[in-house]
């Protein structure tokens, strides 16, 4: 029996939603069908149902991209709803007193997964993006997320294959390893034009969490360890909050 043949009903439907992403975020019929695999015709009733259920809209040229259905359902997410919440006055502060990028990341695996971020117009252009995915040696947030991971994940990553995104991504187990000791001391990161050229960042861990906050601004200002203090400091708020409403009195209100 064939991979395609073996899946479920609801394996092939969860295959036609996987076939949208960032770079593919409106297909034909006949585009999902390739890059699922599906034959057209199965392909054609899948979407027709998952349609009808808004988990995919039609535009107006024919194709097709994901509905208001399952945005819907993504803001039930608890990382969506809780430290999002959360965070979001603490980062509009950020943003009011440093006018740069502000993001919000969790760890899912090897990767940083954008929650949320703030940015305004004078702010330099980043490649991050709420629900986005970039590689953690490679990002602020990634490298304080990739610090405070479980010391067998951080040598199980250092082991994997480290990706250039651009000249300075830093990819060197070794000197990985070393600099992800420094922030683990430190108690914040920094890269240096690693994942997009004339952009630097600076990031700490919001303690108890499992996210991280960070700044993103113009390579041409160096002196990042300015704003730690103020990252820091909205770290520890958003701890503080998330840790009041999880206490047994407020559980209890």
């Amino acid at each position: 029996m064939t991979e395609l043949a073996g899946r479920s009903v609801t394996g092939r439907a969860l295959a036609v939603l996987g076939a949208f992403g960032a770079e593919h975020p409106r297909l034909s019929l006949s585009d999902i069908a390739r890059r699922t695999g599906i034959p057209l015709s199965t392909t054609f009733r899948l979407v027709a149902e998952l349609e009808q259920w808004r988990a995919l809209d039609r535009e107006a040229d024919g194709r097709y991209a994901i509905g208001f259905r399952l945005w819907e359902l993504g803001r039930l997410a608890p990382v969506n709803g809780g430290i999002r919440e959360v965070a979001m006055p603490f980062m509009q502060d950020l943003y009011e007193l440093t006018r740069e990028n502000v993001h919000l990341a969790v760890r899912d695996g090897d990767e940083a997964i954008y929650v949320e971020k703030l940015t305004g117009h004078r702010a330099v252009p980043i490649l991050s993006r709420v629900g986005g995915r970039l590689p953690l040696h490679a990002t602020g947030v990634g490298k304080a997320l990739l610090a405070a991971a479980p010391a067998s994940f951080r040598a199980a990553y250092l082991c994997g294959p480290l990706v250039r995104v651009t000249p300075y991504t830093l990819v060197d187990p070794a000197r990985l390893a070393r600099e992800i000791e420094v922030v683990r001391k430190r108690g914040w990161a920094r890269t240096s034009e690693e994942m997009s050229l004339g952009s630097c960042s600076v990031a700490v861990n919001v303690p108890g969490t499992g996210a991280a906050l960070g700044l993103v601004v113009h390579s041409v200002r160096r002196d990042l360890d300015r704003w730690v203090p103020a990252l820091r400091r909205a770290a520890a708020g958003v701890a503080a909050v998330l840790s009041a409403d999880t206490s047994p009195l407020a559980e209890a209100r």
